[in-house]
C-alpha cells in the first residue's frame, strides 16, 4: 500500500472517529442564537467585555474545557458594550454573564464565576 494511500486512510479514519463538535467559542449573532436554538442545541451567551477582568479568566476557563469531551456546546460571546438592548431584554445587568440554554429554554446562569467546575457545570446544564 501506498505511503499516500495509507494517510488517506489514517485521515479518514481519525476524522470518523473524531466528535462532530465540542466546545466551540465564536461570536455572538442573533442569527447564531436563533440557529442554534431552532435546531434545539445546547447553547450559551457570554456576555463579555475586553476591558473586564473577569471575563478574560472565564475565557481561561472556557479554554480550559474546550478538550473535555461531552461539553458539546456552543458558547457565542455578546459584546457587553454594544448590545445593550440583548442585555435589557434578558436582564443581563453586568458583563461577565453566562447564560444556558438548551434550545430556547434558559437552563442556568452565572455571574462573575471564574470557576472551571462551576463554568463545566454551567455547560452540562446547556446539555
Amino acid at each position: 500500500m501506498s505511503i499516500v494511500r495509507r494517510s488517506l486512510l489514517v485521515l479518514c479514519a481519525l476524522t470518523l472517529a473524531a466528535p462532530s463538535w465540542a466546545l466551540d467559542v465564536q461570536p455572538y449573532s442573533a442569527s447564531a442564537l436563533a440557529a442554534a436554538q431552532g435546531a434545539g442545541r445546547p447553547v450559551v451567551l457570554h456576555f463579555h467585555a475586553d476591558w473586564c477582568p473577569t471575563c478574560r479568566a472565564q475565557d481561561k476557563s472556557f479554554d480550559a474545557l474546550k478538550s473535555e469531551p461531552g461539553l458539546d456546546v456552543t458558547v457565542l460571546r455578546v459584546d457587553y458594550d454594544k448590545e445593550t438592548e440583548l442585555n435589557r431584554a434578558l436582564k443581563v445587568r453586568t458583563q461577565s454573564t453566562l447564560i444556558a440554554y438548551h434550545g430556547a429554554s434558559e437552563r442556568a446562569r452565572l455571574v462573575g464565576q471564574t470557576d472551571v467546575d462551576a463554568v463545566r457545570k454551567l455547560l452540562k446544564a446547556a446539555l
